[in-house]
């Protein structure tokens, strides 16, 4: 039985293997040349880890210098060295934002940054918003209005309703419901939240 096969199917098959062959080519061509390059240049940046390095970070109008592997997140040093307990670390992936804190004023989820890299930006936690003893309106609404249960979300969720505080003078419900939509409160507490955040707002702005 004669093999299907024609001219065409010849030069199409030629032309799709010197293709791929110029392809590598010039693949192991570009690799070679920022091989020779950016090889100096590359190697000329310093190394971090795995050994400890110190960092410094400025947390709640202190200055911290602590002993840690490049790897380890803010939450991390926050819960850990620096004994800041209030920051809680639950789903460690940034999906249930239970370890926010403020960078710059602006939330975040503690545990989705290095805390190499927070650098000269000024971290806020719960245990900084009162002032001594005098909680922030924020903190003594979700008290007043029962908005919390468990208590394992609440650092976040208030670290959350104090930014919008902050950056929004007459919040909305919905604004609080934006606020919190990516906090995850296993017992339910969201109508609580939004009802003492807004009485929040109230006694923030008088």
């Amino acid at each position: 039985m004669r093999a299907d096969f024609s001219r065409r199917s010849f030069l199409r098959g030629s032309a799709l293997t010197t293709a791929g062959a110029t392809l590598l080519t010039n693949t192991a061509a570009l690799a070679a040349k920022a091989q020779t390059e950016d090889g100096p240049l590359l190697s000329s940046l310093p190394s971090l880890g795995p050994d400890v390095v110190p960092i410094t970070l400025h947390i709640n109008g202190t200055t911290e210098t602590i002993q840690a592997e490049p790897r380890m997140t803010l939450a991390e040093a926050l819960h850990g060295p620096l004994g800041l307990t209030g920051t809680k670390i639950a789903c460690n992936r940034g999906a249930c934002s239970a370890c926010t804190v403020w960078l710059d004023g602006q939330p975040v989820c503690a545990c989705m940054m290095l805390a190499i890299d927070v650098g000269e930006r000024v971290i806020t936690t719960i245990e900084g918003l009162a002032h001594g003893d005098d909680l922030h309106p924020v903190q003594q609404a979700f008290i007043d209005h029962d908005a919390l249960q468990c208590g394992f979300c609440t650092p976040g969720m208030i670290m959350s309703c104090a930014a919008l505080l902050e950056h929004t003078g007459e919040p909305t419900a919905d604004n609080v419901r934006t606020a919190i939509s990516g906090h995850y409160c296993r017992c339910g507490t969201y109508p609580h939240v939004i009802e003492a955040t807004l009485a929040a707002a109230k006694a923030h702005k008088a």
